[in-house]
């Protein structure tokens, strides 16, 4: 798949079906973030690819109201980072930016591969620390939800979640967030 038909494919789906996650497939979307650019080669992200079903399970404590789709998961990555481990350049810190693209890589090397890989907000990062036993320093920036496309609606409760499986959401047009020379409000 070439990469427009990769970034045009990509999308946020919430009704998964189950499917089997191998270690070469985790393989496959790690090396496609290590890719990533990030300020002096820091490389401040980590990944944990939860995808025991006793983890999975424990995982829907973290989950929050109206992410109950997220049970489905095939796989959970857990997007770890901290900011001491890139640049912080007066009140500038890289590290959440840097950990964002190669976040970016590894959902498109998944839509290539056939998945829907889904990053939430709606979660408990202390609940997924604990899951995870992640050291106090670091940060869960998100989760993101990997399993297969289904055709099956039925788990998804509110309308607009079922309208949003069936057609993308409307994109902000160009000139709404693209400027030449100046910032236009």
């Amino acid at each position: 798949m070439d990469l427009e038909k990769v970034i045009e494919t990509r999308r946020a789906y919430r009704a998964l079906d189950k499917v089997e996650i191998s270690e070469n497939i985790i393989e496959q979307l790690a090396k496609a973030a290590s890719l990533a650019p990030s300020c002096y080669n820091n490389q401040p992200w980590k990944f944990v690819f939860i995808k025991s079903q006793e983890k999975l399970e424990r995982l829907f404590e973290a989950y929050s109201k109206g992410n109950e789709w997220c049970r489905m998961a095939s796989l959970v990555i857990a997007v770890i980072s901290k900011k001491e481990d890139d640049c912080i350049i007066g009140e500038r810190n890289y590290y959440q930016f840097d950990t964002g693209m190669a976040t970016a890589l590894l959902l498109l090397k998944a839509t290539e591969l056939g998945f829907v890989a889904h990053p939430i907000a709606g979660f408990n990062p202390q609940i997924v620390s604990s899951i995870i036993q992640l050291p106090s320093l670091y940060e869960v920036i998100t989760l993101i939800i990997v399993g297969k496309k289904s055709l099956d609606l039925s788990a998804l409760t509110k309308p607009w979640q079922i309208e949003s499986e069936k057609n993308r959401p409307e994109r902000k047009k160009l000139k709404e967030f693209c400027f030449i020379d100046n910032f236009e409000n």
